[in-house]
């Protein structure tokens, strides 16, 4: 869906999301396909480098899951900028697609992981049918994303872990999921907004 004009205005909410519209402009423009490759151009870079900080991080065990809010990052702040079908799966995906490219330490697996990430943040915009970015759907989205990151982690590399284990990474990539992922996406759009380059969006 393709739209050289103008986006739709919404009400602003005490989240600095936005409340449901009855009626979303659900139409891709120019600008809009720019920002969010540039998201995930951008993301894509970040993750090259968070891939090393990560691996350290496996010293925690399990409870570096914690921070796996960082790999879900872009199917939010997409879609919180952009407001449109398929923002959180094309940004991800991209983002997977790039660092892949760049040489991530999982290698094209990145790009299922990103597909699958992007995926179950989608779904949750989707069952809004892309009328609601408040704090309480971001937390979903952000939940399906991490839902979907741990179907596909265990599957590809912890299934002969311990049932405990799983259940630990499972509840700390929930929270991250759904509380630090909203709270870390909602701070970088509102910096980003400040500087004047999203201008144009819907705030």
């Amino acid at each position: 869906m393709f739209d050289p004009g103008g986006s739709v205005p919404i009400m602003a909410t005490a989240y600095g999301a936005s409340a449901p519209t009855s009626t979303p402009d659900l139409r891709w423009r120019t600008r809009d396909i720019v920002v969010a490759a540039v998201i995930g151009v951008a993301f894509g870079v970040a993750f090259v480098i968070a891939g090393g900080i990560w691996k350290g991080l496996e010293a925690l065990g399990p409870f570096q899951n914690v921070f796996y809010a960082i790999w879900l990052l872009p199917a939010i702040v997409a879609p919180l900028i952009i407001r449109k079908p398929g923002a959180a799966f094309f940004a991800e995906v991209v983002a997977a697609g790039l660092s892949a490219s760049l040489g991530s330490v999982w290698g094209v697996d990145t790009v299922m992981s990103g597909i699958m990430q992007g995926a179950g943040a989608e779904m949750v915009f989707a069952l809004t049918r892309y009328r609601s970015y408040s704090f309480p759907v971001l937390a979903l989205a952000g939940l399906g994303a991490a839902a979907a990151a741990f179907v596909h982690d265990v599957f590809f590399y912890y299934s002969a872990l311990a049932p405990d284990v799983l259940a630990v990474m499972a509840v700390l990539m929930a929270v991250s999921g759904l509380v630090l992922l909203p709270v870390a996406a909602l701070a970088l759009v509102r910096a980003l907004r400040t500087t004047g380059v999203l201008d144009g969006f819907p705030t």
